[in-house]
């Protein structure tokens, strides 16, 4: 059995996966100077409400991203939609502290209910994004 004819795509996985890992960065970097509380910081003090809104926000860019991957026709076409996908997660939080406008503060402050709301949003409207990006 011959592996390395198995392997002859390898080099798109790497290139897919590590382009991938690029935008989940570029999001999170944005996310986080987007959102006025301090998510790392909260974190890293054990802040349940800020480690599931950032969470929740981490899986809803995942979601429709994993769909572009799925069904992108080429590398440009897998990064303009992935750019997509991420503005799209990014006005997530935007429009539910519109909805909510103590929500950063109330993440801040620990309270879970605000942060389990921010994630159910961020997961929600990323599965309505993953299956719109379906083509």
């Amino acid at each position: 059995m011959d592996i390395s004819r198995y392997l002859i795509t390898l080099p798109y996985f790497a290139l897919y996966f590590a382009s991938a890992i690029i935008l989940l960065a570029i999001f999170v970097t944005i996310y986080t100077l987007l959102t006025p509380q301090h998510e790392w910081t909260l974190i890293r003090n054990g802040n349940t409400a800020a480690s599931l809104s950032l969470g929740g926000a981490l899986l809803g860019f995942v979601l429709p991203l994993g769909s572009v991957i799925v069904n992108s026709l080429s590398l440009v076409d897998m990064l303009v939609w992935g750019g997509v996908a991420l503005i799209v997660q990014l006005l997530v939080f935007s429009m539910l502290r519109l909805l909510l406008p103590q929500l950063p503060a109330r993440i801040t402050n620990n309270e879970t209910a605000a942060g389990g709301i921010s994630a159910a949003f961020s997961l929600g409207i990323g599965v309505l994004n993953a299956a719109c990006m379906t083509y």
